[in-house]
């Protein structure tokens, strides 16, 4: 959907911005040459008659008035932010369900706005940034997760969930550090998650673990007890804050680095939808502002 708005945009800049052109320097040329010879026929003809005397078509009207801020939206949107809305719990307890975030275009590179392709590197993720990506099994929908692995790490997902990371060049795996276990009010059928505080590269964030699930199904794990996961060069290994609760890259498979769309930095609001069953209110209505959540994600 994000794809096809992006497209639309472009096609709507591009027909604007051609109408505007040509009305700045053909069309209204020709209607003021025009309106020199009516004066010269006339000779009491006032100047400021003429957007009377020979008036803009309404789509030319039109097409030169939302030009510029279609054009402004676009490179906005395209290369500097763009906001998106969190749709479901696979990123809890940082961000969730009714979360809108700003995301950051030119954090990973400037791309056009529909081949995807990077006219200028200005970056790279970084270990423990949240990212949206198009997800790679369908390039049409946006994900967000959670940077784990960077190219040419060993990831291993033991069956105690504790993440374990081997960077290039490294002989060793090491734990990534969990501390700060607690309950959390978020839960799963009436059953609390543990909360726990993780630490990725520079980053302090919270996880949510289920601690009566298994870890994933036996056909992930290359060997018992252990899952494990070599990233390829020029992909990203992903996984979501709710641990349990996420269809990430240890399901799916890596992001390759043209599927970054760039790194959420800021939520902008927040709203829940909570309602009872029978609330004759459309789904789509907020039942609530979170005011707390607004502000710069950690």
């Amino acid at each position: 959907m994000a794809n096809t708005f992006s497209l639309i945009l472009v096609l709507v800049t591009i027909v604007t911005g051609i109408i505007w052109a040509l009305e700045k320097w053909v069309w209204a040329k020709k209607r003021q040459l025009k309106f020199a010879e009516l004066q010269a026929q006339t000779n009491d003809l006032d100047t400021s008659l003429e957007d009377k005397v020979l008036p803009q078509p309404w789509w030319v009207e039109n097409s030169v008035s939302i030009f510029p801020v279609i054009a402004l939206v676009l490179v906005i949107r395209s290369f500097i932010f763009e906001p998106f809305q969190i749709p479901s719990g696979s990123m809890k307890p940082t961000l969730l369900v009714g979360d809108f975030i700003l995301v950051e275009k030119f954090a990973y590179g400037l791309k056009d706005p529909v081949m995807h392709s990077t006219i200028v590197k200005t970056g790279k993720p970084e270990r423990g940034d949240i990212a949206v990506f198009r997800y790679p099994p369908n390039p049409s929908v946006d994900y967000i997760k959670r940077v784990v692995g960077l190219p040419g790490d060993i990831v291993r997902y033991s069956n105690e969930k504790q993440l374990c990371i081997q960077p290039r060049n490294e002989s060793v795996c090491k734990p990534v550090p969990l501390s700060d276990v607690q309950k959390s009010n978020l839960g799963v059928n009436g059953m609390p998650l543990l909360q726990l505080s993780e630490k990725l590269g520079d980053v302090d964030h919270h996880i949510l673990i289920n601690p009566w699930r298994p870890v994933h199904p036996q056909d992930y794990q290359p060997r018992p007890g252990v899952s494990e996961w070599i990233v390829p060069e020029g992909h990203y290994f992903m996984m979501g804050d709710n641990r349990d609760n996420s269809a990430d890259s240890r399901y799916w498979g890596f992001v390759p680095e043209r599927n970054l769309v760039g790194k959420a930095v800021a939520i902008w609001i927040s709203f829940e939808f909570n309602r009872d069953a029978d609330s004759s209110l459309p789904s789509w209505i907020p039942t609530n502002v979170r005011f707390n959540r607004v502000g710069r994600i950690h």
